[in-house]
């Protein structure tokens, strides 16, 4: 990294997934050279890439929402129906003291999961329909929503014990509610909760790690995670969770990615298998189809 603070503000853009010196992202500190596991190595030549963030301390309800939205959809498209969400069906004063730096509108003293709750889902159905799958999430929200006040009876009772349980106890809970899978749950453990050592694993995270060979190739999302969250440092975790993402976008792309067209274009090249990458033939495939060596 450069010692430059000019040039350090330019390192990645602000809207970049990890931060950004407009975002509140600061520069990483991770140093390669005293990495104890490969894992740890990529997520501190990651460090040199892209920026740290402060984890923790989103309203944990409103970041479920968001993260039931962003399923099988982009950033692109999930985040304008989240605000559209936001808009119309509002939340608490806390939710909005949460977002208020985002500039997210809020409607004064309305209950986010209550106010969800008692949607109408056609109505709430057409006010995301642009994070795709919208009738199926709109089901999931509103479900989640009577869960919420059903086990808990706030979305602000849920935040805290979102942030003050154990974190095993709101995963296992989180996993109980219909349409929360792993990644959803964690990431509300990261998001809102700032746990250490969680690592939300999405398509990125999970074809990366098992093409870079860190994960067996046949591993699912779960035992892709388990082996992170083995051999990362939990201070790390969050940072790799979303610096891994941006890589991915960049770099390591599911079709194309920068190795195929230059051996040196990626800057995990020599920590790489290239599990399911054939530069020679311009082939790629999913990791878990790739031939064994010696095949």
């Amino acid at each position: 990294m450069s010692d430059d603070p000019g040039r350090e503000s330019d390192r990645e853009p602000s809207m970049n997934i990890s931060g950004g010196a407009e975002g509140g992202g600061i520069a990483a500190e991770f140093d390669p050279a005293t990495a104890d596991t490969r894992a740890e190595e990529v997520v501190d030549r990651l460090g040199e890439l892209y920026w740290e963030k402060t984890y923790g301390g989103q309203d944990a309800f409103t970041c479920l929402v968001r993260t039931i939205l962003s399923q099988n959809t982009s950033d692109k498209a999930s985040q304008p129906a989240h605000d559209a969400l936001i808009d119309r069906y509002g939340g608490s004063a806390s939710q909005r003291d949460a977002d208020s730096a985002s500039g997210q509108p809020r409607a004064d003293g309305v209950d986010l999961a209550e106010s969800l709750a008692n949607a109408e889902r056609s109505e709430l159905a057409e006010t995301i329909s642009g994070a795709g799958l919208y009738n199926q999430k709109s089901e999931t929200l509103i479900d989640t929503a009577d869960w919420v006040l059903e086990a808990f009876g706030s979305a602000a009772a849920f935040d805290a014990f979102v942030k003050d349980e154990e974190p095993s106890t709101v995963r296992d809970t989180l996993l109980e509610v219909r349409g929360v899978g792993p990644k959803t749950a964690d990431c509300v453990l990261l998001f809102a909760g700032g746990r250490g050592g969680v690592f939300p694993v999405d398509t990125h995270v999970h074809r990366i790690y098992r093409r870079l060979g860190i994960a067996p190739a046949d591993a699912d999302h779960e035992g892709v995670r388990a082996v992170l969250e083995r051999d990362v440092p939990a201070a790390k975790c969050g940072f790799a969770h979303t610096a891994t993402i941006q890589f991915g976008r960049e770099y390591c792309t599911a079709r194309k990615p920068a190795c195929l067209e230059d051996p040196d274009a990626c800057p995990m090249g020599d920590l790489c298998d290239q599990v399911g990458v054939y530069p020679e033939t311009d082939e790629v495939v999913d990791p878990a189809e790739a031939p064994e060596a010696g095949e």
